[in-house]
């Protein structure tokens, strides 16, 4: 597997959050600075879902509404100029949840470049010191 993080930990199990449609200001160009565009973000966290498994309780698991609603506001918040910087602000806020040990975040500024779906950012990202 190419993610490093499951390699790391002895993981495989991840909750995936795909193409959440936020609005916000991200770019260099004048007019990206001026207007919210849309960007598309996918999230995968490498977390270990054995117990909420077998529980099925909220409060063992990593709960995505909670990252989710964190990424709104971030995104509501935003004046990044890059997609790179984007991503790494997300990456933190969900490896703040202890449950999480890995992270790889996508972001995509659809219609960005002409004849291009989108353009975008993956980036992987781990917990240090365990």
């Amino acid at each position: 597997m190419s993610f490093v993080e499951e390699k790391e930990y002895g993981m495989t199990d991840t909750l995936i959050i795909k193409d959440l449609l936020v609005r916000t200001v991200l770019g260099v160009a004048e007019e990206e600075r001026r207007d919210k565009q849309d960007a598309l973000i996918s999230i995968a966290l490498i977390t270990d879902t054995a117990v909420p498994g077998k529980t099925d309780k909220i409060e063992d698991a990593v709960n995505y509404r909670t990252i989710t609603k964190r990424v709104l506001e971030l995104s509501e918040q935003s004046n990044f100029r890059l997609v790179e910087r984007f991503a790494e602000g997300i990456a933190a806020l969900c490896l703040e949840d202890s449950r999480v040990k890995g992270v790889r975040v996508t972001v995509e500024k659809p219609g960005a470049l002409r004849f291009a779906r989108s353009v975008g950012v993956t980036i992987e990202r781990g917990r240090t010191g365990g």
